[in-house]
């Protein structure tokens, strides 16, 4: 099965993971033009113009379009940089972030689709929000991923017999797979960076719950009104056959919720649990703690995969398609974005030196509302997680300052990662798994620039006054 070609990528990475760990960034930001941005350019407008202009070619070669853009980034850097400073940033890209990423992203995806909630009930308006709130809940504790992975079925069977029923995916991106997820470092990838960088384990939650409901609860607000419209207009079309009848709900599988405790717990563990053992590989020191949650995580999606029947995963019309698609995909922006991010952390000596000079005001202090857009906008095309990291850097670094003086940047930096991931499909690792999930199921969802439309529409208006109301 497809699962386990992924396992022993998965233990090898860890093996290196020791090896490479710490290393330092080897490529010279400062000297590097920004047409070293073009094979990331070119899988972004690949993932975005693929499944409109060409679909079935892309459903059977998006595999190797994004190697061929990938290689392409390969051969320049080993062209201009030769083997070991290219080896040292891709494998730091590769082993440090994109394989500690994949791994709780599949242990996520695993877990949370065995378990399994039955029945179903009509997806009327009220309801819809209902079930919106309850997964953008659970987002903050269990991830955005296990959240989007344990609800995502459910809400679609809800509304499979309506005629307008892609707006739902989409404010449920919106909703449970991005804003949900900003309360706990366990809730969205940035988060967990910052977390890892000495960030309190509750700075977000008291620190961003007000803008979190103020910018949920607006977004739910106009998905109710939306979908009250939507839900009138169709009364007078013909109806269609329900293809799963309402019946009573219940939830099955719930021997994966303790292995949802258990990566939990993993996470906290590398942060809290300061064993003082370390171990020196090359002269890079190795904390205990953050190769045995690594280990763990994986054990708990391979107890899973061991103890949940099968019959439950094929209810949950459960299939690897989704995650493979998201590594085979996120690997190649991984790699294409090494040279983008060593241009950013060049700072005001790189080739995007306008954009992080935006960030300080003329007095030389932080410029927040900057600090809100950029992280945000670039947390749009580029992952969320690096790109939190560069502007927590920029913001100098100190997580005690950015927690105390320094807080309304910090809120800034955070909320701009965690909210803007849902302004496109590729902005946090959870949309694009939805998207292939209800493509899957038949729903017409809108393409990546039609995706992009909508949250247009809807979400910047909505940070625009989220920005001058709290980082102005």
């Amino acid at each position: 099965m497809h699962y386990f070609k992924m396992i022993p990528a998965m233990l090898v990475a860890l093996f290196f993971q020791t090896t490479f760990a710490f290393a330092a960034e080897a490529l010279p930001g400062q000297t590097m033009s920004l047409w070293w941005a073009l094979p990331f350019v070119g899988i972004l407008l690949s993932i975005a113009t693929g499944p409109l202009l060409y679909p079935h070619f892309w459903e059977h070669h998006y595999g190797k379009i994004t190697l061929g853009w990938t290689l392409l980034v390969l051969g320049g850097l080993l062209a201009s940089f030769g083997i070991p400073a290219t080896m040292e940033s891709v494998l730091h890209a590769l082993l440090l972030e994109y394989m500690p990423f994949i791994i709780l992203l599949f242990a996520l995806f695993t877990i949370a689709g065995g378990i399994v909630i039955t029945g179903n009930i009509h997806g009327t308006p009220l309801v819809n929000v209902l079930l919106l709130v309850i997964g953008a809940a659970m987002a903050s504790v269990v991830g955005t991923t296990g959240a989007s992975m344990i609800m995502i079925h459910a809400i679609i069977r809800a509304n499979d017999n309506r005629p307008f029923n892609a707006h739902v995916i989409v404010f449920f991106i919106f909703l449970v797979s991005n804003i949900g997820g900003s309360l706990t470092p366990l809730g969205d990838p940035p988060l967990f960076v910052g977390f890892l960088r000495g960030v309190d384990f509750f700075w977000t939650t008291q620190h961003m719950f007000v803008e979190t409901l103020f910018v949920g609860s607006i977004v739910l607000g106009i998905f109710f009104v939306l979908d009250t419209i939507l839900h009138r207009r169709e009364n007078g079309l013909p109806k269609i056959k329900d293809p799963t009848p309402d019946s009573k709900v219940g939830i099955r599988g719930l021997v994966n919720v303790p292995l949802l405790a258990c990566v939990i717990g993993a996470i906290l563990m590398s942060a809290s649990w300061k064993p003082g053992i370390s171990f020196s590989i090359s002269g890079v020191h190795l904390e205990l703690q953050n190769i045995l949650r690594d280990l763990i995580i994986l054990c708990c999606a391979l107890i899973s995969l061991k103890v949940t029947p099968r019959l439950l995963r094929k209810a949950n019309e459960f299939s690897w398609g989704p995650i493979l698609e998201v590594a085979k995909l996120f690997a190649g922006i991984f790699i294409a974005i090494v040279p983008v991010v060593a241009i950013l952390k060049a700072g005001n000596d790189g080739a995007l030196a306008s954009l992080v000079a935006l960030v300080t005001g003329p007095d030389g202090k932080p410029h927040d509302l900057a600090y809100f857009w950029l992280t945000g906008i670039l947390s749009s095309f580029l992952d969320n997680a690096p790109t939190y990291l560069v502007f927590f850097e920029l913001a100098g670094g100190d997580p005690q300052h950015l927690m105390t003086a320094g807080a309304s940047t910090l809120a800034a930096i955070s909320s701009g990662a965690v909210f803007m991931g849902a302004n496109t499909y590729i902005g946090n690792a959870p949309n694009f798994m939805v998207y292939a999930i209800a493509r899957g199921r038949g729903i017409s969802m809108p393409s990546f620039f039609g995706y992009m439309l909508w949250s247009g529409l809807v979400l910047m208006p909505v940070f625009l006054l989220a920005g001058f109301l709290f980082f102005n």
